[in-house]
C-alpha cells in the first residue's frame, strides 16, 4: 500500500494517529536522508549535558509583554536564561 493511499499521520487538529505496522515498515533511518553534519550536531548536543542531579530552577508561568518577549527571543536560543539573568541583576540592584 503506498503512502498516498493511506490516511495521513495527523488529523485536522495536528494530533498524531496511532502508528501501524505498515507505518513502521515504511520508516527509514534518519541517516538515509538527513545531512551528516546535522546528525553529528545532534549527537554533540545530546552529549553536552548529563542528567540533572537536583533541580536548580523552578518551573513558573509568567506573562510578558509581546515586545519584551520578541526582543528576548530575537537573540536566539537561551532567551529564558537571559531573562533570568536580567531579573537577577535588577533584583540585586534593588536590594542593595
Amino acid at each position: 500500500m503506498s503512502r498516498k493511499s493511506r490516511e495521513p499521520l495527523t488529523d485536522d487538529e495536528g494530533e498524531v494517529r496511532e502508528l501501524t505496522a505498515e507505518d513502521f515498515a515504511e520508516m527509514r533511518p534518519a541517516s538515509e536522508f538527513l545531512p551528516a553534519e546535522f546528525l553529528e550536531a545532534m549527537r554533540r548536543h545530546r552529549a553536552a549535558r548529563g542528567p540533572q542531579k537536583a533541580p536548580t530552577k523552578k518551573l513558573v508561568s509568567i506573562r510578558l509583554d509581546q515586545d519584551v518577549l520578541e526582543r528576548a527571543k530575537a537573540d536566539g536560543p537561551g532567551w529564558q536564561t537571559r531573562i533570568n539573568d536580567i531579573l537577577r541583576e535588577a533584583l540585586l540592584k534593588k536590594a542593595g
